[in-house]
């Protein structure tokens, strides 16, 4: 039995998804799971999009790579998916969200993404597509959407998610299974 929980920080790229996840590493303990970086250090990509330029990822080969990781828990997954992810590897999903289209479109820009990818990256937000992924793959009470657009909503949502943390770990330490 995992004694600290898996917890997904997910959201299209410039929601603040790396932002969050390494505040909450220092406050918690539990350890920033780049999956991006995961992927890149352990071979785990399928071709590469010319036309958005990115790596397309080898789900079966990450989830094949980080599986013993998962199983013991801990972690903080930083990814802009999360319904690949099997239901019993994860505790809770953070779907983070940027509303604020012109917010949004100034954080991309400054990454410097071709137009193609921007305004696909931006039309997901406005649809709130990882939202619904997010929703159709877990079960509604460990789904959680928070906003993350003004420099404050970082530490709110942190300062959220860590009593979460602290409170499953209490459910567990509590339990006598």
């Amino acid at each position: 039995m995992r004694t600290s929980p898996n917890v997904i920080i997910t959201g299209t790229p410039g929601v603040g998804k790396t932002v969050h996840c390494e505040q909450l590493a220092q406050d918690t303990g539990l350890r920033h799971l780049s999956i991006n970086q995961v992927a890149k250090d352990r071979d785990c990509f399928d071709t590469y999009d010319e036309e958005l330029e990115t790596w397309v990822v080898d789900e079966d080969k990450l989830l094949d790579a980080i599986e013993d990781e998962m199983l013991q828990g801990g972690l903080l997954l930083d990814w802009h998916a999360c319904d690949l992810f099997p239901k019993s590897w994860i505790d809770l999903v953070v779907v983070l969200r940027c509303p604020s289209t012109s917010i949004h479109y100034d954080r991309l820009s400054s990454r410097e993404y071709k137009q193609a990818k921007l305004q696909e990256n931006l039309d997901a937000e406005i649809f709130g597509v990882l939202s619904e992924e997010a929703r159709e793959a877990f079960d509604e009470d460990v789904v959680v959407e928070l906003n993350s657009e003004k420099d404050d909503d970082v530490e709110n949502n942190c300062a959220r998610i860590s009593t979460w943390i602290d409170s499953w770990k209490s459910n567990q330490n509590g339990n006598t299974n």
